[in-house]
């Protein structure tokens, strides 16, 4: 199992010097990897479903990681996750190539679609054809990591003619994880991804998600096997609990701090230093 932390980019971590120390504390204690989530706005005043404060701060996800990495020696980065559809594709590839070459490539590249409207009118990007729209946008991103000439012909990206340097340390590509609990991300992580995540979940529902992508992937034509299977609990987990996820078929639990200072994340990690890591 392994253990990771979810957060580097929000809450007390939006301090600088509080990433710093989290992130060296994370990898020190042997943690797989640190993730980060994404809101670029939120609704204000907060209405369902937006899922925290209009004045929770978030540092973008990918500057967040390329600061941690900095930080850091072999820890992985993932985006827990980054909304796709609002992003202009070309310039995601851009910036994600980016943050694998200054990691050393340890990018973990998280998607999702996104559900909050505001957010998309905020950002100026179409709500409809969310999936259709991200599943394009990655194929296109990935034409820009692995041609030699790239081009992409689409409904939704169209290009031809260019380049763009550096591409990613990972090859062919960072590792793309789609996220969601519904049909349809499964379906995504099953044809289009390395792994799957769920966010907010217990032992049951985890199960639940996790034969859904079972079917798709029998659907797809693709080895559930091959799929890896990252949760966020929704709550704190102890080894029981941990032991749990494991024999449900999960393969990395990120970790959901809840502390409001640097002292209470880094007494969070020290506990699964203790109680988790190489434990379960």
């Amino acid at each position: 199992m392994k253990i990771a932390l979810f957060g580097i980019n929000h809450g007390p971590c939006a301090d600088p010097a509080t990433a710093a120390a989290v992130a060296h504390a994370a990898e020190s204690a042997g943690f797989e990897s640190l993730w980060t989530g994404e809101h670029i706005v939120l609704p204000d005043p907060q209405v369902p479903p937006s899922p925290v404060a209009p004045d929770a701060p978030f540092i973008d996800s990918l500057i967040a990681l390329a600061f941690a990495a900095a930080h850091t020696k072999t820890i992985r980065l993932g985006t827990g996750i980054i909304i796709l559809p609002q992003r202009n594709p070309v310039v995601l590839a851009k910036e994600l190539a980016s943050t694998d070459v200054l990691s050393g490539g340890r990018l973990i590249f998280g998607i999702g679609v996104g559900y909050l409207k505001p957010e998309f009118e905020a950002i100026g990007a179409p709500f409809d054809h969310k999936g259709a729209r991200s599943e394009e946008f990655l194929a296109a991103m990935i034409a820009l990591w692995t041609m030699e000439k790239p081009e992409y012909h689409g409904r939704f990206a169209n290009f031809a003619g260019v380049n763009a340097m550096p591409r990613p340390v990972q090859k062919p590509h960072p590792e793309v994880v789609f996220g969601g609990h519904t049909p349809e991300a499964y379906s995504r992580a099953a044809r289009l991804a390395r792994g799957w995540y769920g966010f907010a979940l217990d032992v049951d529902a985890t199960k639940k998600c996790i034969e859904g992508v079972r079917a798709a992937c029998a659907k797809a034509g693709r080895r559930f096997e091959d799929i890896e299977i990252s949760v966020t609990p929704r709550g704190r987990v102890n080894r029981d609990e941990a032991k749990r996820f494991a024999e449900a078929g999960v393969h990395r639990l990120v970790l959901l701090h809840r502390a409001t200072d640097r002292a209470g994340i880094e007494r969070l990690i020290g506990e699964c230093e203790r109680d988790l890591i190489g434990k379960v």
